[in-house]
């Protein structure tokens, strides 16, 4: 039988959209220990340490939009620990993979 929901487009990317959510509140904390450890070493100062963590946060919001967009619609595999793990991942790293992504494009990666 099959799901009411199927033609649905948010219920097909509920995978990713669940795994990016998470881990983008798991990169809340993480870019508040960033924050603070960049905003130390640049000056003990409370305002670079909240420009940093309000930098890092954009940051990482900025990422979730990108791979949202580019990789959200062929992920299909439920939700694990592991799949949050590489959400988190490529939440931080998200410049390089676009560039990689471009490469394999041009066919030179």
């Amino acid at each position: 039988m099959n799901s009411p929901y199927e033609n649905d487009p948010l219920y097909r990317l509920r995978h990713a959209l669940l795994g990016l959510l998470l881990a983008l509140l798991l990169s809340v904390p993480a870019a508040a220990l960033a924050g603070r450890w960049l905003g130390d070493l640049v000056a003990d100062d409370y305002a670079w340490r909240a420009g940093i963590y309000a930098a890092l946060l954009a940051y990482v919001v900025a990422g979730a939009v990108v791979l949202f967009m580019k990789v959200a619609r062929h992920e299909t595999r439920p939700v694990s620990a592991a799949r949050v793990a590489l959400w988190f991942a490529s939440l931080w790293l998200w410049p390089a993979l676009l560039v990689l992504r471009r490469g394999d494009v041009n066919g030179t990666a």
